[in-house]
């Protein structure tokens, strides 16, 4: 069976943001991320604010991963370096496997297009869960439109069907 077919589709999404002080009438940057999908013309499946805990993230990455159809998962807060930004150290276990290109990439984009030497100090990263993207985005604004608009919708349709092709050949 080919599997061209799945670039072509629309992905079914999921995003969190990880914050202790975001509600929905104040989180800016999960509302960002799903309008740029849906524009994108991706399915937003659950839309959730947690807190910035380990354990709550790990369980919630786990527990959004089990549901059939679901293709990537999208985090953004808690990347940095302060010591409530946990994302990173709750979803870099869970992976499969990593896409460290990502991180290098949007660090070298937020050095050379936006913010200079403080670039250094994101933890973005990106890889592969149970079959599902995964991308782990700082909360601002900025760093979300540049790292959806240069690097995640360009090539999420490969990157899904590239973690998916053995799944629909019988492998």
């Amino acid at each position: 069976m080919s599997t061209k077919h799945l670039e072509n589709r629309p992905l079914h999404c999921s995003v969190l943001t990880i914050s202790d002080t975001r509600t929905t009438d104040n989180d800016s940057g999960g509302k960002l991320i799903i309008d740029m999908l849906k524009h994108a013309g991706h399915i937003i499946e659950d839309y959730e604010i947690i807190k910035d805990e380990k354990l709550w993230i790990e369980e919630k990455v786990k527990s959004i991963a089990t549901k059939k159809g679901l293709d990537v998962i999208l985090l953004t807060g808690g990347t940095g370096i302060a010591n409530r930004d946990v994302t990173i150290e709750a979803v870099k276990p869970l992976l499969d496997k990593e896409i460290p290109g990502f991180g290098e990439l949007f660090r070298y984009l937020s050095f050379t297009e936006d913010i200079g030497t403080p670039a250094m100090l994101t933890r973005a990263i990106a890889g592969t869960y149970d079959h599902k993207a995964i991308f782990a985005l700082p909360g601002s604004k900025g760093a979300i439109t540049l790292a959806l608009k240069k690097l995640i919708i360009p090539e999420l349709a490969h990157v899904v069907y590239e973690i998916q092709k053995d799944i629909h050949n019988g492998m």
